[in-house]
């Protein structure tokens, strides 16, 4: 994971439809080989032609080189609608990446090339797929389509967000995800990605939000993205440190030394509540470290894919 990382096209991100191929490509070649290849993984433009069916789809090329008729698949043949919700608030742009740090990656800059990888495999595997990315409120949002030119549109406002990154950018995930689930088509795969970092009684809203998300019959996976080593474990160096608040600017100088141990239970609180609440509206849960890679996000889809029966 850490050599993809180091990669200079990687550090810049700078075309993700290409680094999306890359990943899902290099992921089914593992799949293969791995005891999960039993996946029904579908990659067909085409299917064969009934007899009896309306010719206008017949893919008369296919047919001169191959003497087999087939026809071509649209939208409205999708086994599987699949909403991305990514979360673009401040906080995700942690830990900042400069020219400057040793970082080239964060979690917004993760998120999104997970998000586009995900819509590579649904793309291939004729599912439709839409797009909501959310701050304080709902700043994009698209209807689930399946369309190379709808996977481009949806690159481009990923782009957006690694190329502009914003600080002193609040969250409300709760409002967000209570808009969305009005918003997205019944019975939809629902795939969030976010740090779900809220605090007090915000945290109680969050917790409703995903519980509508449950009532209006979607399925749910959470990808909880988060710098393990940094947020979770408190990994730095002994030494006077400024931390700075990324959605409000407040700063704090500190030695982590005394706050470690304190941080790390509340921490850990917190999780084991969010883990909980998710178990009881029957929604996945799981950590995605941004230094783990794409493999776990992709092999989780399909697992969820699998289990939907589509």
């Amino acid at each position: 994971m850490s050599n993809f990382f180091d990669r200079p096209d990687v550090r810049d991100l700078g075309n993700l439809e290409l680094l999306a191929r890359q990943v899902v490509e290099g992921f089914i070649i593992g799949l293969h080989k791995s005891p999960f290849h039993g996946f029904s993984v579908e990659f067909a433009e085409h299917r064969i032609y009934n007899p009896g069916e309306s010719t206008k789809n017949i893919d008369w090329k296919v047919y001169a080189r191959s003497d087999k008729l087939f026809t071509k698949r649209y939208e409205e043949e999708t086994n599987l609608r699949c909403q991305i919700v990514l979360d673009a608030s401040s906080s995700m742009y942690f830990p900042e990446v400069t020219k400057r740090s040793k970082d080239y990656i964060n979690k917004l800059r993760f998120s999104a090339l997970a998000a586009a990888s995900l819509m590579n495999l649904l793309k291939k595997q004729r599912d439709a797929f839409g797009l909501s990315i959310f701050d304080d409120e709902v700043q994009q949002h698209t209807r689930c389509k399946l369309s190379t030119s709808h996977y481009r549109l949806l690159l481009t406002y990923l782009d957006k967000l690694i190329q502009n990154p914003e600080h002193n950018k609040r969250t409300s995930a709760a409002k967000a995800l209570h808009q969305i689930a009005e918003s997205v088509h019944r019975r939809s795969l629902v795939v969030i990605f976010s740090d779900m970092l809220e605090n007090g009684e915000q945290q109680e809203q969050l917790f409703s939000a995903l519980q509508h998300l449950k009532h209006n019959k979607h399925e749910v996976v959470l990808f909880h993205v988060v710098d393990k080593a940094k947020e979770l474990d408190f990994e730095f160096e002994n030494r006077p440190h400024i931390f700075v608040d990324m959605e409000t600017g407040e700063k704090v100088r500190l030695q982590p030394n005394q706050v470690k141990e304190t941080y790390v239970a509340q921490m850990e609180e917190y999780i084991s509540a969010l883990k909980l609440k998710c178990m009881q509206y029957q929604i996945d849960f799981m950590e995605a470290n941004i230094h783990d890679g794409f493999r776990p996000i992709l092999q989780k889809y399909l697992v969820k894919r699998s289990k939907m029966n589509v």
